[in-house]
C-alpha cells in the first residue's frame, strides 16, 4: 500500500478490522519504508473505513510510524475518525500517547505549513489547556485566526454558529513531537509542559528564539510543568543550565513545578538551583499566592540589561502592522479606527490609570514587539463584544485582550507573507498596570501611533 500525497500530508487509507493480527497484511516496513521519497510534513493513517480496531492493532501501526518520525523528523499519527473512536485511542494510551490524533484530513491540513494557502478563521476548544495553547500557537503560526474556547460551555456556544468558521476543531492532539513544546499563558506567567524522558532532543523541541522573545515581550516567569517527566539525563541538564543564566540577564524567574527525583539523581537538583531554578510540588503553590507570584516576576516587569534599537527593515514595514491593527479593530468591533498622530520616540502614555495594554512579539526575517494600549472602556466593549455578554470582569477583559492581540499578531503574519516576510509570533502579555509596562519599554525607542476609535484615543508601538 503507498501513501496518496495531499500537499504535504501523506495519508494511508485502511478499511476492515485491526486487530493485531491482520494490522501488518495492511501496511508494512516497506510501506513506511517507500515514504522516505515522498516530501511531506506529515504522515497519517485515515481510520474513516475502519469497522473495528483495538490497542494491539494500533500498536502495530504505531511503531511503524515512529520509525519514520525518527528517521524524518515529521510529524505522525491518526486521522479520520469519530468521537467514539477518539474516546477509545485516549483510553488506550492515555499520558503515553506520544502521536497525532486529527479528526479529519482538513484539520490535519490547517497544521502543515506548505498547505497554507490563505488564513483561515477556526474555532478551537480541547479540554487541556496545553493543547489548546499548543494547537493557538502552531496555527498562528502558520497565518490563521484561531478563536480559542475557554471552557466546553463558550465552545459550545459559539459552535452553534459554525457557519462563522472554516472549521471547528475538537476530540485533536498534538502528539509530543510536534512543532515545539506546549506553552500556555496564566495571568503573566508563560508554563511550559514538558514529559516523559527528558535528553538531547529538548533542545530541537524547545523553542528559543520563541522564549527569548517572550523575555523582550516583558514576561518575567517561566514554569515548568513537569508533573510527567520521567527522568532527564546530562544533556537535559546543561540546556536548563543555559536557560537559566540567560534568564538572569532580564531578572527574569524559571521554576519546575511537579518534577521528582526517584529515577533523576539528586545531584541534577543542586545543579539546578546553583543556576537559579526554583521548585515548587504543585502549580497552586505558586498560581495561587500572589505575593509569590509578584516576587517571582508574574505580575511584575524588570527591565532587560540589553536595548535593541530601531532599524529601517522594521520600520518599512510600518503600514502593514497599522494595516493589521485598524483592519482587526475593525472586523471585530465594526467601528473604524483613524490614524492622528505618528512619531518616532519613547513610549508615552497620559491618564495611565484609565488605560490597559497588551504586547506581543514576532521574530523571523525582522523581529520587535507591537504594544498596544486601551481606554478601559473601550477594552471592556471590545471584551464584551468577543464574549458576547456584558458580564465581563476585569480578569475577562484582560483575556480578551490577549486573544484580540493574538489576532493581530497573526493578520500581521498573513500580510508580511505577502511581502515575502516570515514571522513567527509569541503569546501576547497582557498589562493591568501601566506602570509595569513602562518597566518593561523603558529606553526602548520606537514609532509612536495615535489612532482614534469611537472618539476616544488608543497608542500602537512599534518597537525592538
Amino acid at each position: 500500500m503507498r501513501a496518496v500525497v495531499k500537499g504535504r500530508i501523506g495519508i494511508f487509507h485502511l478499511q476492515g478490522f485491526l486487530d493485531g493480527n491482520n494490522a501488518p497484511s495492511f501496511l508494512s516496513i516497506d510501506d513506511i519504508k517507500a515514504t522516505e521519497s515522498l516530501n511531506v510534513d506529515m504522515l497519517l493513517v485515515s481510520l474513516k473505513k475502519v469497522i473495528f480496531f483495538n490497542k494491539n492493532g494500533l500498536d502495530s501501526f504505531v511503531r511503524l510510524l515512529t520509525n519514520i518520525r525518527i528517521q524524518k523528523h515529521i510529524s505522525v499519527g491518526f486521522c479520520d475518525y469519530d468521537h467514539k473512536k477518539f474516546q477509545a485511542i485516549n483510553t488506550f494510551y492515555g499520558n503515553e500517547l506520544s502521536f497525532s490524533l486529527f479528526k479529519s484530513e482538513k484539520i490535519a491540513e490547517l497544521f502543515v505549513a506548505g498547505n497554507k494557502s490563505e488564513s483561515r478563521t477556526v474555532l478551537l476548544y480541547n479540554d487541556d489547556p496545553s493543547q489548546r495553547s499548543a494547537m493557538a500557537i502552531e496555527l498562528f503560526d502558520f497565518g490563521h485566526n484561531p478563536i480559542i474556547a475557554q471552557s466546553k460551555g463558550e465552545f459550545e456556544e459559539k459552535k452553534k454558529n459554525k457557519e462563522l468558521y472554516y472549521a471547528i476543531i475538537e476530540d485533536t492532539y498534538l502528539g509530543y513531537f510536534g512543532q515545539k513544546v506546549a506553552t500556555r499563558v496564566t495571568g503573566n506567567a508563560i508554563i511550559y509542559t514538558i514529559a516523559n524522558f527528558l535528553d538531547a532532543e529538548i533542545s530541537d523541541s524547545f523553542n528559543i528564539a520563541y522564549h527569548n522573545n517572550s523575555l523582550n515581550v516583558g514576561f518575567r516567569l517561566f514554569i515548568f510543568d513537569a508533573y510527567k517527566v520521567i527522568s532527564m539525563n546530562i544533556h537535559a541538564l546543561n540546556f536548563f543550565t543555559k536557560l537559566a543564566s540567560s534568564a538572569a540577564e532580564y531578572n527574569a524567574t524559571i521554576c519546575f513545578v511537579g518534577l521528582t527525583f526517584e529515577k533523576t539523581p539528586e545531584s541534577f537538583k543542586n545543579d539546578l538551583e546553583d543556576a537559579g531554578m526554583l521548585f515548587y510540588k504543585t502549580m497552586d503553590d505558586i498560581l495561587k499566592n500572589k505575593e509569590l507570584l509578584q516576587e517571582l516576576g508574574g505580575g511584575g516587569g524588570a527591565t532587560a540589561k540589553q536595548h535593541r534599537t530601531l532599524n529601517k527593515s522594521l520600520v518599512n514595514e510600518l503600514p502593514n502592522f497599522i494595516d493589521a491593527t485598524v483592519s482587526t479593530i475593525a472586523m471585530m468591533t465594526n467601528a473604524e479606527a483613524t490614524k492622528t498622530k505618528v512619531n518616532i520616540q519613547k513610549l508615552e502614555i497620559d491618564n495611565a490609570s484609565d488605560k490597559v495594554a497588551s504586547s506581543i512579539g514576532f521574530y523571523g526575517d525582522i523581529d520587535g514587539l507591537i504594544i498596544l494600549v486601551f481606554p478601559k472602556n473601550i477594552a471592556k466593549k471590545a471584551c464584551e463584544l468577543l464574549i458576547g455578554t456584558e458580564d465581563v470582569t476585569d480578569e475577562d477583559v484582560l483575556d480578551s485582550l490577549a486573544e484580540f492581540v493574538n489576532i493581530i499578531g497573526g493578520r500581521a503574519k498573513v500580510l508580511l507573507s505577502e511581502h515575502k516576510k516570515r514571522l513567527d509570533i509569541t503569546l501576547p502579555r497582557t498589562y493591568a498596570d501601566i506602570d509595569t509596562l513602562l518597566e518593561v519599554a523603558q529606553n526602548k525607542k520606537g514609532v509612536q501611533v495615535d489612532l482614534s476609535f469611537e472618539g476616544q484615543s488608543f497608542i500602537f508601538f512599534l518597537t525592538r
